[in-house]
């Protein structure tokens, strides 16, 4: 869907990076939300009413609950930020996944909106690669401390399984200020499009093992 990892520059912080495990979610998924707060993805995604800030919340616990149960979830020990990647033929959603998932949707984007939100996610995943790959779903840091290259620290160890099993790495980002980031982590832009049904403008991104 999209991935946010600021790229301001200031004094490297050096973090241990772990699997993620049940136990961090709630915890995980209010820094997400917070890193997540200005992006163009998630506020399509989430209603624009008062409850906006609990509504990205849900957004991001959709992309935890959607990674989840096959994927590479990456942490730190103090829970600065998050890394969320599927592996290679487990990025597409099934049909019962996705209706197991709709009461969340439905409480981020308003009843109303799910086909707008639905039609703009068909449009994104049509784009989506098929050969063997990766898949960045998300990457947020901490605002406070974004900027110090724990982003770089989160994917670095899928990158480096991609480079030993020769396996590609794709992702969507919705910021193109986060473009620079990802292209000194190897990845190269394929495509831009603006997500249908009024969605934002994003940027497909690809990565040939190094």
């Amino acid at each position: 869907m999209t991935t946010e990892a600021p790229d301001r520059q200031g004094e490297p912080i050096a973090a241990t990076v772990r699997k993620v495990v049940e136990a961090d979610r709630k915890h995980l998924t209010a820094v997400m939300a917070r890193a997540f707060d200005d992006d163009p993805i998630a506020n399509w995604f989430a209603a624009q009413d008062k409850r906006r800030a609990r509504r990205i919340y849900d957004f991001m616990d959709v992309c935890y609950r959607i990674t989840a149960p096959a994927g590479e979830l990456f942490t730190t020990d103090d829970l600065q930020g998050g890394a969320y990647w599927s592996p290679p033929s487990k990025w597409k959603m099934g049909w019962l996944q996705q209706a197991m998932l709709l009461p969340a949707m439905v409480r981020t984007a308003t009843l109303r909106r799910v086909p707008a939100i639905v039609g703009g996610l068909n449009a994104i995943e049509a784009k989506h690669p098929h050969d063997p790959h990766y898949y960045l779903l998300a990457l947020g840091v901490e605002p406070d401390v974004q900027g110090h290259g724990i982003g770089a620290q989160l994917i670095a160890p899928i990158l480096e399984r991609c480079d030993r099993e020769g396996v590609p790495a794709y992702l969507e980002s919705s910021k193109e200020r986060n473009v620079p980031f990802y292209e000194r982590a190897g990845f190269k832009v394929t495509e831009e499009m603006v997500v249908p049904r009024g969605g934002p403008k994003i940027w497909l991104m690809w990565r040939d093992p190094q």
